[in-house]
């Protein structure tokens, strides 16, 4: 199992109240899976996604991710943790303006101290594998949105990582973009990448293999698509 999540809580507290982000959340996720996370505003998705992508820690619970503890990590450790294991696409892209597609995708492997050849070797191969191997040198400025986001999955994918987290990907895009990087997701998948999607659009949850409702912090509802189900 890829991920296992038991008892999951995190609470904050405002002032004198005491808000449960995460009320006990079970989840498991194994290797190749494909799964939507979706609820509405305050149901604790976006706090889930970022105790997944070890960006936070929980109050109380477990959590295993490809054999490893994480609750309780320092945060030099988690930042190990995200290096190594974790692939992150947002909705704003996040690149740096100045730097050339291949310079930004090359970021992360700047930070897990690969050797310059190498790390732009890899650069190279991840951009190419999302399309965009003729457009190496070209800044954000010089890319469409689709292609600024493609460059976002390419810096994602570079480490290799156990996992591939997306948090609404497609926010920032029109209908015709959003469907082209649904369908490198679901490529990718198929290449055999897990990925976890955090979404708020039932059709962009439709291409996952599973979906997973919250509400209040809680599990509502845990579905399995079979493949006639799922968007083409």
């Amino acid at each position: 199992m890829l991920i296992e999540i038991r008892e999951l809580r995190k609470i904050y507290q405002m002032g004198d109240q005491e808000v449960r982000a995460l009320d006990g959340i079970d989840l498991d996720v194994e290797a190749g899976e494909y799964l939507a996370i979706m609820g509405p505003s305050g149901s604790g998705k976006s706090t889930l996604m970022n105790l997944i992508g070890c960006l936070d820690t929980p109050t109380s619970g477990h959590y295993v991710l490809n054999g490893q503890a994480v609750e309780g990590l320092d945060d030099s450790e988690l930042a190990h943790i995200r290096n190594r294991e974790i692939g992150f696409v947002f909705q704003t892209f996040n690149l740096l303006p100045r730097a050339s597609a291949l310079a930004n995708v090359e970021l992360p492997l700047i930070y897990a101290r690969m050797s310059s050849g190498k790390r732009r070797q890899q650069a190279r191969e991840a951009l190419e594998k999302v399309g965009l191997g003729d457009r190496v040198k070209h800044q954000p400025n010089e890319l469409s949105g689709g292609q600024r986001q493609r460059v976002a999955v390419a810096r994602a994918l570079v480490n290799r990582p156990s996992i591939l987290l997306a948090d609404e990907p497609t926010g920032n895009l029109d209908s015709r973009t959003s469907n082209e990087i649904m369908a490198l997701f679901n490529e990718l998948n198929q290449a055999g990448n897990t990925i976890v999607l955090v979404t708020h659009e039932e059709d962009i949850a439709d291409n996952a293999s599973r979906t997973v409702r919250l509400l209040d912090g809680r599990v509502v509802m845990d579905e399995t698509r079979t493949p006639g189900d799922r968007r083409p």
